[in-house]
């Protein structure tokens, strides 16, 4: 009797292998000439490379959004955003709910290493809450949108104002208006209100969320301050979040303040505006109001590291996130102090927190050092531009410095596998390639002490 063959694959792989075939079907329909404005079916590497920036919802793209594509390719290019903002395993979970399918240890397994959760227990309830509060913040952002798209667009600002808000939420930076991003709306405070606070309910974290429902009921009922009864992960969380924005909208007001190609010409309500909307576009949204080619160096390099931290975990941003950097420093500073421990609002840290903090932020660096040696050796773009363009695919940003359409075949392909990486994130792949199990060492080599720094 012959054995059946079965491929027996972890957590890890299937999720990862779930986000590459979304993105072959994906370039697959795109590359359809239906898909195509004019009826002529796009290059297969613009089609891949659209395919990954809307899965991985980075933002960077090698051809217009809103005039190379049919309205086919686009509804394709908004679904893609919608998985890759949720994520393929939450999409499928989604599925099985509404069909009364149960959801079984395994898929429990999957939903947990998807979203870094600590538990198993929940999961069903967990996927409600989170497909529910996507779509009405999705929707709601849809709505607001269209006070001003409509009376601009007609009925073609609905469709404007629904792919915007998808895209905002999920942090993927692609809009239907133009080649230029928001540049038009530069001005608009109702399209920056929006957009910002679609940006950061995406990039907080689905479990921020659910913390401050619960921490407002206690307030409630036991009149308790609602900061003080977050979790520490809700209050780095927020705190960070809060710090980096309001410190790079200072940072760029200041750097940018005189600069007649940017903010130099506003009123100075307007150079506040366009300078928070930069601070917090850059924590992986990708959306522009201003030219990134023509800041200064100093906002530019601002915009970098902003890029690179990112937003929250288990949300829709990229990047390192938040609570890794807080951890870093915080755990960098105790070192220097001579503490045994680091501690954020009275709380230690875990060590095996610390470890993977480390080895996400050192993952991260390989990644981007390798990504910028290789697009250096590719092209003879001015270093910025490459880096730029290297931290904005890892950290899934999608901002460029007008180098993504320019680049050749050979780039796009680096810049097509660094999207991937930067959103499945590098230590995912590291377990999942490792197809060797775990063994516990009985015996434990010697520890000898060495130099560091």
């Amino acid at each position: 009797m012959k054995k059946k063959f079965r491929i027996n694959l972890s957590t890890t792989q299937t999720i990862l292998l779930s986000f590459l075939l979304a993105i072959l079907v994906g370039s697959s329909l795109l590359a359809l000439p239906v898909s195509a404005a004019d009826g002529i079916a796009v290059p297969y590497i613009d089609a891949l490379f659209t395919a990954t920036t809307s899965i991985c919802v980075t933002g960077l793209v090698t051809v217009p959004t809103f005039s190379t594509w049919s309205l086919f390719g686009q509804i394709i290019i908004l679904f893609l955003i919608q998985i890759g903002g949720l994520g393929v395993v939450t999409i499928m979970s989604g599925l099985m709910i509404s069909l009364h399918r149960r959801i079984g240890i395994k898929d429990r397994m999957l939903i947990q290493d998807a979203f870094n959760l600590n538990t198993l227990s929940g999961m069903v309830k967990f996927i409600r809450k989170v497909i529910a509060g996507t779509l009405l913040i999705e929707g709601i952002g849809a709505f607001l949108y269209m006070t001003v798209f409509v009376p601009e667009f007609g009925v073609k600002g609905v469709w404007i104002s629904l792919f915007n808000a998808v895209s905002a939420f999920c942090n993927a930076g692609m809009d239907v208006i133009s080649e230029n991003s928001l540049y038009a709306y530069v001005h608009n405070p109702v399209i920056n209100t929006v957009t910002i606070l679609l940006i950061v309910f995406g990039g907080i974290g689905y479990i921020v969320w659910w913390d401050i429902v619960g921490a407002l009921k206690h307030i409630r009922k036991q009149k308790l301050k609602c900061f003080a009864n977050l979790t520490l992960h809700s209050k780095i969380a927020l705190s960070v979040t809060g710090i980096l924005i309001l410190a790079g909208t200072a940072a760029i007001f200041i750097f940018e303040y005189n600069n007649p190609l940017t903010i130099g010409g506003f009123s100075l309500f307007d150079k506040l505006q366009a300078s928070l909307f930069q601070s917090v576009t850059t924590r992986t949204a990708g959306f522009a109001t201003v030219p990134q080619e023509d800041l200064t160096n100093a906002s530019a390099i601002t915009s970098l590291l902003l890029m690179f931290i990112g937003g929250s975990p288990v949300g829709t941003a990229g990047g390192i996130k938040t609570v890794t950097f807080a951890v870093l420093i915080t755990s960098a500073f105790a070192t220097m102090k001579t503490h045994a421990e680091a501690e954020l609002f009275h709380r230690t840290i875990p060590k095996q927190a610390v470890s993977k903090a480390v080895a996400v932020t050192s993952m991260a660096f390989i990644i981007l050092f390798a990504a910028t040696l290789l697009l250096s050796a590719v092209t003879d773009a001015d270093a910025l531009d490459i880096i730029y363009e290297t931290v904005s695919a890892a950290a899934t940003v999608g901002l460029t410095r007008s180098l993504t359409s320019e680049l050749n075949i050979w780039g796009r392909i680096i810049i097509i596998i660094t999207m991937y990486l930067g959103r499945v994130g590098p230590i995912s792949l590291m377990i999942a390639l490792n197809t060797k199990k775990e063994t516990k060492n009985i015996i434990k080599n010697p520890t000898e002490d060495i130099s560091v720094g």
